[in-house]
């Protein structure tokens, strides 16, 4: 069984008692650590998709990931509640739920959707400890910018205009085209680590855990990496851990028949870049090079969270200090002959969530999760009050024991869709403004994993569909 902070201190304080007394005298530095509240390494990844190692990606390098997967607790069926950045960042650092009007797309914040809500680095203040940021956190640095203890740390923009391109040619693209930086779409960079943004906020962070760590105050630490998020630049090393000749295109190259145009989305986050085909559905080699780009971009990423998780390591506080990882929301990687976010095929929905912290096995529990479950986690985990406001549960009971029973299902929307997963089917509908369906899909996924076949208009399944339609929050649909 797994103790607050508050016993640990009691325990701590009878155990100094006994050996003051009774024994030799104990080693003060682990002493001195269970009578401290525990620090939080609160990792925030951009675009990640569970495309690790340790989520059953093993063509992909990620060995930093995994050593964190293997001493914590990998939720293998975690899911994002909304499927867009800035939302998705603003559901779970209040944990509430997206709704129609709030935190439904990524310039979504929780100053303007939920002014009154208390934010998770907020809380962790107001409980005694010292919040900083670093890298991409919320989506706007300016939200809730008070409730840190100090700025949110970014890396400047630099010659590559806004998007981090390195290679001469890209940032000559860049400048000529003056917008908004984007160029390419990948940039197979000749450059050391730190010359992207990811090295520099791993570097940023890695100097933060120097000067926090020594301090009796406990730390909340916030770093997020800006990779794999378009464009796809990342240096040369990580592009040659994958052959190009053996990138395979997703089983779900083509638009199945049956699923309705709602489900589908012709990535125009993707066509803003230069270059990209006109092609509604990418010639193949183009769509590997994008492929080989995003594992080059996730290995890119791991390699800076190893120098984070070493720096901790370093510090001393490692025992005493809790992880979360996680990436905001999934990304079709060419599925469903689909590109970035914004659906709510499973591919956009599904993501990785560890948590490791002190005193607790490693485990992988299957149950189905949720973003808005990581706020009351964080709490139950350092012994503080919930607030009201949460929406979701805690974790720790899968953490104790990941086999236990569990909710059977998450729920997730994204603009006009509003969807349930359970352990084995996905059921989307599509509301208008006035409340009229004009679409629905339901998948299988014990026997149609990929999500190619819509149930939802076969007669033997509309009891089912009525079922799970029941399940949907009725204020989603308003």
């Amino acid at each position: 069984m797994q103790h607050s902070p508050i016993i640990r201190s009691i325990t701590a304080l009878a155990l100094l008692t006994f050996f003051c007394t009774c024994g030799p005298a104990p080693n003060e530095e682990k002493m001195a650590q269970a009578d401290r509240q525990p620090n939080v390494l609160f990792i925030a990844v951009d675009d990640l998709r569970p495309e690790l190692a340790s989520f059953g990606r093993h063509v992909v390098h990620s060995p930093n990931a995994d050593r964190l997967a293997a001493m914590g607790s990998a939720f293998t069926n975690a899911y994002c509640n909304v499927p867009v950045c800035g939302a998705s960042r603003a559901s779970i650092m209040t944990g509430l739920r997206p709704l129609r009007d709030r935190f439904w797309d990524f310039r979504a914040s929780i100053n303007q959707d939920a002014p009154d809500a208390i934010s998770l680095h907020g809380h962790f203040k107001a409980n005694g400890y010292y919040a900083a940021a670093v890298g991409k956190v919320l989506h706007h640095a300016s939200d809730r910018a008070e409730d840190y203890s100090e700025a949110n740390w970014k890396p400047g923009v630099g010659n590559g205009a806004g998007r981090d391109y390195q290679m001469p040619d890209n940032m000559a693209v860049v400048k000529a085209k003056n917008q908004d930086g984007l160029g390419p779409a990948f940039e197979r960079g000749q450059v050391a680590d730190t010359a992207y943004w990811d090295g520099k906020i791993a570097s940023e962070a890695i100097r933060k855990i120097e000067e926090l760590a020594p301090k009796d105050q406990p730390f909340f630490l916030a770093v997020g990496f800006m990779k794999p998020h378009l464009p796809f630049n990342a240096p040369e090393k990580y592009w040659a851990f994958y052959d190009e000749a053996d990138i395979s295109l997703p089983a779900t190259y083509y638009r199945a028949e049956g699923t309705p145009d709602a489900i589908h989305h012709n990535f125009g986050e993707l066509r803003t870049y230069t270059g990209v085909p006109k092609d509604r559905i990418l010639p193949e080699a183009y769509a590997r090079n994008l492929i080989q780009g995003y594992y080059a971009s996730v290995s890119y990423m791991d390699a800076q969270l190893g120098r984070v998780l070493d720096a901790l390591e370093a510090s001393g506080e490692a025992d005493n200090t809790i992880i979360v990882f996680w990436g905001d929301h999934g990304w079709n990687l060419g599925d469903h002959a689909m590109w970035c976010k914004h659906t709510t095929f499973n591919t956009s929905l599904r993501v990785p969530l560890i948590f490791s912290a002190p005193g607790f096995r490693s485990g992988r529990p299957a149950a189905m999760v949720e973003y808005v479950d990581i706020f009351p986690t964080l709490c139950d985990l350092a012994g503080l009050e919930k607030p009201e406001q949460l929406q979701g549960k805690s974790l720790l009971p899968l953490m104790e024991e990941p086999e236990r029973d569990w909710t059977d299902h998450v729920l997730t929307r994204w603009k006009e869709a509003d969807n349930i997963t359970t352990s084995r089917y996905s059921y989307t509908e599509w509301y208008d403004d006035e409340g009229n369906r004009y679409a629905r899909t339901l998948f299988d996924h014990q026997t149609d994993s990929l999500e190619i076949n819509n149930l939802a208009e076969k007669e033997a399944y509309l009891p089912l569909v009525e079922e799970l339609a029941a399940r949907l929050p009725i204020g989603a649909k308003q």
